[in-house]
């Protein structure tokens, strides 16, 4: 048991794990955060300006059944509610993706430092030579 007890801790204190368990709470919060928007924020006007529609109270309203003396109550389809929640998504994948693009461009910008260039090499004995009697040349044509 103690085996299992070192392995467990060695997992869930390496980094990775630890980073894991950050992402998804301030993931939760922040699906909170952009919750609070959408319902508060931005689907209000756009309720008014439909007709005073609240898309959580769009559903569709099945018949009741009546099963022997009983009617059961009718059953809705809450299609308000999905959409409200695709709106959720859709501005919580908006943010995600403007955030994972702003992270790879800082990360790019570290990648791209160009390097010192490397210095030419040295010229070797043979272009020496040659450079000497070039210059020598050019000093008896004057």
């Amino acid at each position: 048991m103690s085996k299992f007890m070192r392995e467990f801790r060695e997992f869930a204190v390496k980094g990775n794990a630890v980073d894991m368990a950050v992402g998804v709470i301030i993931g939760g919060a922040f699906g909170k955060i952009v919750t609070s928007i959408v319902n508060d924020i931005i689907m209000p006007p756009i309720g008014w300006l439909i007709g005073g529609v609240n898309f959580t109270e769009l559903k569709l309203t099945l018949p009741a059944m009546a099963i022997g003396p009983e009617t059961t109550a009718p059953a809705t389809i809450n299609y308000g509610n999905f959409i409200q929640t695709m709106i959720d998504f859709t501005i919580i994948a908006l943010c995600v993706f403007m955030l994972v693009k702003g992270i790879n461009k800082l990360s790019r910008k570290k990648q791209a430092a160009p390097a010192a260039p490397p210095a030419p090499p040295a010229p070797s004995a043979e272009e020496k030579l040659l450079a000497e009697i070039r210059d020598l040349l050019k000093q008896k044509d004057r």
